[in-house]
């Protein structure tokens, strides 16, 4: 099969040959429809510290995928669940189910985590072989949405945890292509007043394709005042961190009301300096740090979001590249001008 392979240290990918991956006794090999292209992958590429740190090459990257059932393994089909030529995405983190996290409802926080594309091979390629555990059907929803239902689940995971979002009013501090999922369902749940922040006025602009009632310019424009100015000097109920950047964490304490919440999942470069007891701890903030999606929860509800009609994150779409232009897609990402990014591996 063609695979996106890291090969070796240093920048770059290849698109080589690799075999098929084995089928063990409760996996389940899919053939790769569409795949999504993110963050993480332009870190491969670059090789970055992060990267350089964490992979030990070869191994086939990607990890946001969706496509088709064509082998089970012998205790993968027993209980009916799964058919070969079911339509399916899947969790990309595989956890171990033993330690405390996964015992106790939080396996997104499994200390033993291996992620597909990363730790383990991935998604770039024709066929993937992963534990039926971790398979859902689309039942009806289009492989090209199955595809980003990983970031797409990031954003619902930032957006909905900890509160209750009908009638809120919230802001999304950085419109890549989570943020502006999370735009658009924060605009699905019931937000009163959503607002957008980017440097970027091809992202800002997207986020407003998505929902948002404002967006802003940090650089030109002051948006911790702006937002005070929208809500009645109060500030709003939520901030969905996306950038991770130490300006965009003080505007995030700056521009939650008394009392508000602040979910992060923006991942910082470098240290940010805070200060807690006028920033966080006098205003009552509540802070969550968001990683990866609740496993099954955030699942659930992306797909009956979905599944209604009411997200549609398409809009965001904003390239597709066949497999072999892996490095188009990486350019057009680094660009800036770009939503996100999808490879089409199979029709």
């Amino acid at each position: 099969m063609r695979a996106v392979v890291k090969s070796a240290p240093g920048i770059g990918m290849d698109v080589v040959d690799r075999p098929i991956p084995p089928v063990g006794s409760r996996d389940v090999l899919i053939k790769v429809h569409h795949a999504g292209v993110c963050g993480t992958d332009l870190h491969i590429w670059e090789w970055d510290a992060w990267a350089s740190g964490r992979l030990c090459p070869p191994v086939t990257i990607g990890h946001e995928f969706a496509g088709e059932i064509v082998e089970l393994g012998p205790e993968a089909g027993h209980e009916g669940l799964f058919r070969v030529g079911d339509l399916v995405t899947a969790e990309g983190h595989i956890v171990c189910g033993d330690c405390v996290p996964c015992r106790t409802g939080n396996s997104h926080l499994c200390v033993r985590t291996k992620i597909i594309g990363v730790d383990r091979d991935g998604a770039f390629a024709e066929f993937i072989a992963m534990p039926v555990s971790n398979v859902m059907k689309l039942n009806g929803i289009p492989t090209e949405i199955g595809a980003i239902m990983d970031p797409v689940g990031n954003a619902v995971h930032t957006a909905l945890e900890g509160g209750s979002v009908p009638g809120c009013t919230a802001l999304v501090l950085g419109c890549g292509p989570i943020g502006c999922f999370a735009v658009g369902v924060l605009r699905a749940a019931g937000a009163s007043l959503v607002l957008a922040s980017d440097f970027n006025a091809f992202r800002r602009d997207l986020a407003t394709t998505m929902g948002a009632h404002h967006t802003f310019d940090p650089a030109s424009q002051n948006v911790v005042a702006l937002v005070r100015e929208l809500t009645g000097g109060q500030g709003v109920d939520l901030v969905c961190e996306m950038s991770g950047h130490p300006a965009g964490h003080a505007q995030a304490f700056a521009a939650a009301r008394p009392g508000g919440r602040v979910n992060l999942l923006g991942t910082p470069s470098r240290t940010t300096e805070v200060d807690f007891a006028r920033d966080v701890i006098f205003k009552g903030l509540t802070l969550y740090g968001v990683t990866g999606r609740r496993m099954y929860r955030t699942w659930i509800e992306m797909t009956q979001f979905l599944r209604a009609g009411q997200l549609d994150p398409r809009p965001v779409i904003t390239h597709r590249f066949p497999l072999e232009q892996i490095a188009d897609a990486i350019a057009v990402i680094k660009a800036g001008q770009a939503g996100k990014v999808i490879l089409e591996v199979a029709s």
